[in-house]
């Protein structure tokens, strides 16, 4: 089965980056075009579901996708190599006669700029390079203001978006256009990529349910042969869903059951694990008390071992919640609610902090998790204890011990209701703070 390989870029150079992709079996290329940074989300978002893994013609098409977040496919994007340059550099220094040091750079590393110009044994101490830009803006408006200081003659920039710009504003620019060569070793990484995806799928994963029908009812209403023909009837429904996923199922006692399958199939049908798969074949089971955990792992005991790990996770959040342990000693979940996390128990940074706090790595990882998925450190108390679902003393003991260990300090309040109680708003430091 070919890779369908989505190919972002714009339009002088998509086409023939298309033409170096048509020489690989492996793919069938599907081409979109794109003029400014917001149709790359644009076509992200319509997309998706058609490719396998995404190809980006430059870095700033990909930094935009990789900023957006929301990508789960496998991302690359095609590098301005040294060689890229070369032709570039011979252009302006022999045919221009531009000085080296009056040119400003982008999207280039600075290791190999400076590899470069030794190799050409050219002093490279006034040169200015702007190494991770943020948007094709900023870029532009660096080498606008370097040209009208006066520090440089000419801009030398890897975006046919940023030449464009700068051509219009009357500012000398020369544009550093991809190899074959760079294109074909990204072409490489995404078909060594794609064969580690297929054995990451082929790994063994195992789904363990635990199923409470009767809690909203006395037991002592039903007959045993009414209880044993409803067991019956979840047996039936089970085995129609692990014959929708592959697997096999296994009964380990009244209301609990595991199925063995694989990671793809279970990827595939909770889109990449994240929400409850909606299939006819356990919609009815799902509607009930019914909690569940997902363990993967490189073999069917580890990966059991890891589904009750997963199993213990969901019934902290509640019955009806499920969870996933994966054999990079992470949790995710709970599947499809807001406050669904992705938290790591062998982080040894949180380790550190575990020990020096006597807080748990699980729920430091939690924290970690929170404040990234926020995208800000600052949060009080009540919102940790919404997110984390625990009781709001709860998320105070917490912050203190935080707090005592110097991993929060108060920086503030602020208060959500006109006539409520001002509440301490806290910045939490957890990343660059172990040593």
């Amino acid at each position: 089965m070919s890779i369908r390989l989505g190919l972002i870029g714009v339009e002088d150079n998509l086409e023939w980056i298309q033409s170096v992709v048509k020489e690989y079996s492996e793919f069938e290329c599907i081409p979109f075009l794109h003029f400014y940074e917001k149709d790359v989300i644009s076509i992200l978002e319509a997309h998706s579901h058609k490719v396998d893994m995404w190809l980006f013609s430059g870095i700033f098409p990909y930094s935009v996708a990789e900023k957006w977040g929301r990508v789960q496919k496998p991302m690359f994007y095609v590098p301005y190599t040294g060689t890229s340059l070369y032709k570039t550099l011979y252009r302006i220094l022999y045919h221009h006669h531009l000085d080296i040091n009056q040119l400003s750079f982008d999207a280039l590393k600075t290791s190999e700029l400076k590899q470069i110009f030794e190799e050409l044994d050219i002093d490279d101490s006034s040169s200015h390079l702007y190494e991770e830009p943020k948007s094709i803006e900023d870029v532009v408006e660096y080498h606008e203001q370097l040209w009208k200081k006066g520090e440089t003659s000419a801009a030398v920039t890897c975006a046919w978006q940023v030449q464009k710009e700068l051509e219009k504003r009357g500012v000398p620019v020369f544009r550093v256009k991809h190899t074959k060569s760079a294109v074909t070793s990204v072409l490489n990484e995404a078909l060594k990529t794609q064969e580690m995806l297929r054995f990451k799928d082929r790994q063994i994963a195992v789904q363990i349910f635990e199923m409470d029908l009767f809690s909203s009812m006395s037991i002592s209403s039903f007959s045993s042969d009414e209880m044993y023909d409803m067991e019956i009837k979840n047996t039936q429904k089970l085995l129609k869903y692990a014959k929708r996923i592959q697997g096999s199922l296994k009964t380990v006692s009244p209301g609990c059951y595991v199925i063995f399958t694989t990671r793809g199939e279970l990827s595939d049908i909770t889109d990449n694990f994240s929400v409850i798969p909606n299939l006819d074949e356990i919609q009815d089971i799902t509607k009930g008390n019914i909690t569940c955990g997902i363990g993967i792992g490189p073999s069917a005991y580890d990966a059991e071992m890891m589904a009750r790990n997963a199993l213990l996770q969901a019934r902290k959040h509640g019955k009806e919640n499920w969870m996933v342990a994966f054999d990079n000693k992470t949790f995710k979940g709970p599947l499809g609610k807001k406050e669904s996390l992705t938290y790591s128990y062998n982080d040894k940074d949180m380790q550190v902090i575990s020990e020096r706090t006597s807080l748990s790595v699980a729920t430091i990882s939690k924290i970690d998790s929170i404040l990234s998925k926020m995208g800000r450190s600052e949060i009080t108390c009540q919102d940790l204890a919404t997110k984390l679902q625990i009781l709001p003393r709860s998320a105070r003991r917490i912050m203190s011990q935080l707090e005592k260990s110097g991993y929060a300090e108060e920086i503030g309040e602020e208060t959500p209701h006109p006539r409520g109680r001002p509440r301490k708003v806290y910045r939490v430091l957890l990343r660059g703070t172990v040593r």
